[in-house]
């Protein structure tokens, strides 16, 4: 297997890992207040995570950025849980011109969840001789593996909303507190206390 193939596997791993539910629960967050016609605002809520994410794990992978892990696997619940949270709040979009909130989230909190994988990613990387292409395959399968999850989660939404007649603000505040309750959980388990 080629080395961009096993980090884009790899990527894709990341995101799509069940017992690492995190990014999981963090796309759904992202995703509860948006229906399938806004697909075009999803893809630019999951790139913007992916860009943040990939900016802080080169940093970290080049032991440019160093922090405590013990801190940030405390701040990604803190991130998945203000993004529900917000949801709560504001179960629709809004529909100005402006730049959404949901896109700060999802690029500022992209950088939080970058810096927890770096250290794994940096012990894999080992004495790599570049590191450019292991990232760069790594990425794309993360943004790859983010897409299944919101086409899954998008999916069951358009069922159930639009389908089976769900409200869909309902919806919004269902699956965002659901997903509010599992980050709380999530914060008391972490080290970090």
């Amino acid at each position: 297997m080629g080395q961009f193939q096993l980090y884009f596997q790899l990527g894709i791993q990341h995101i799509l890992d069940l017992d690492g539910f995190d990014h999981i629960l963090f796309v759904v967050a992202l995703c509860a207040v948006y229906v399938l016609r806004d697909w075009k605002k999803i893809i630019i809520l999951v790139t913007a995570f992916t860009v943040g994410h990939s900016l802080t794990l080169a940093l970290a992978t080049l032991n440019v950025v160093k922090v405590n892990t013990d801190l940030v696997e405390f701040l990604i619940p803190v991130t998945i849980g203000i993004t529900a949270l917000s949801n709560i709040f504001k179960p629709k979009p809004s529909t100005g011109r402006g730049v959404q909130i949901n896109y700060l989230f999802a690029l500022f909190f992209g950088l939080i969840h970058g810096l927890g994988f770096s250290n794994y990613l940096r012990s894999l990387l080992g004495r790599e001789a570049s590191i450019f292409e292991p990232l760069l395959a790594f990425n794309i399968g993360l943004e790859v593996g983010q897409l299944v999850i919101v086409a899954i989660f998008m999916v069951a939404s358009s069922i159930l909303v639009g389908i089976i007649g769900i409200n869909r603000r309902d919806w919004a505040l269902v699956i965002s507190s659901i997903v509010l309750g599992m980050s709380i959980m999530m914060m008391i388990d972490t080290k970090f206390w």
